[in-house]
This record gives C-alpha cells, structure tokens and sequence, in this order.
C-alpha cells in the first residue's frame, strides 16, 4: 500500500471540508397573509447572504395541504423548519429578527 504524502492528506481533507453543503430549509405559511410574505422575503434575504448557492428553500402552504404540519409538527405560522444539515430546527415568526434567525439556525454564535 502506497503512503500518502502529508501535505497530499492535508489538501485532500481541505477540499473536503470547502465541499458546500446544501441546507434544505422548509417554510409554512397559510396562504399569501403580510406575514408569510415577510416571512419569505426575510428568509430569501438571509439565505442570499449567508448561504448563497447552498440552500434550497420549499414553501409549503397549510391552506393547500393541512395534512403534512403533522410531519414536522407545526403549532405556529409561519414556521421555518432547517431539515439540513442536522439537527431539525424551526423558528416561528416572520424572521425579521436577523441575529436570532441566524443563531436558531446556527450560523452565528450566541454573543
């Protein structure tokens, strides 16, 4: 078995940890009300900010499809469920808060 050259190791471990991973982020609303629209501009803004070209965002709406809050056990509107990376996450309201969006996400430490 051939040995590995550490500096060979090493830049093969950076490439790894540089792969972006996808966040898969889910967002209930019910129906077009102010607040889910704030919701989902809130939350496009921050993604275009923060995760830009990483992340996936599917809006599901409770007035077409009431069933599937049992899934992720939604109680509030609107909810932002983070389904990657794990672990699950939500956050309710309208997102406007930045720095707690980002910290319920964890993408900023809590100061």
């Amino acid at each position: 078995m051939p040995k590995t050259n550490p500096k060979a190791r090493a830049q093969r471990g950076k490439q790894l940890r540089q792969k972006p991973e996808v966040w898969k982020l889910r967002l209930y609303v019910a129906g077009q009300t102010p607040k889910s629209i704030r919701a989902f501009a809130n939350l496009k803004a921050l993604c275009e900010g923060h995760l830009k070209g990483r992340y996936q965002i599917e809006v599901i709406d409770l007035m077409e499809h009431p069933q599937l809050a049992r899934g992720d056990q939604i109680v509030a509107i609107p909810t932002l469920v983070r389904k990657l990376p794990e672990p699950v996450r939500k956050i309710i309201g309208d997102l406007s808060s930045t720095v707690r969006v980002l910290v319920g996400l964890d993408l900023q430490q809590v100061d």
